[in-house]
C-alpha cells in the first residue's frame, strides 16, 4: 500500500510538470503539482475504500492527475 501511494505521487508530480511545459496548464508548475497530487491522493483513497478505478494503480494515477489538472482551475479561469 505504501509503495503504491508514493508511486501515485510521483507519477502525479510527473503529470503536472509535463502538463505545465507542454502549456496544457498555465497556472504555474507549484500550483500544478499541488492540485495534481491532491486529485491523484483523494481517488487513491475512494480506489482503497470504494474499489472505484482501474485495476492499476498507475492508471489510476494518470486519469486522476488529468482530471484533476482539467477540473479545478477552470472554475479561475477567465
Amino acid at each position: 500500500m505504501f509503495p503504491t501511494m508514493i508511486g501515485t505521487i510521483i507519477i502525479a508530480g510527473i503529470i503536472s510538470y509535463a502538463s505545465e511545459r507542454t502549456g496544457f496548464t498555465t497556472n504555474g508548475i507549484i500550483p500544478s503539482v499541488i492540485i495534481c497530487v491532491g486529485g491523484a491522493l483523494c481517488f487513491y483513497f475512494v480506489q482503497i475504500m470504494f474499489g472505484i478505478g482501474f485495476r492499476q494503480p498507475g492508471f489510476n494515477a494518470i486519469a486522476s492527475s488529468i482530471g484533476a489538472l482539467a477540473i479545478v482551475p477552470t472554475r479561475w479561469r477567465k
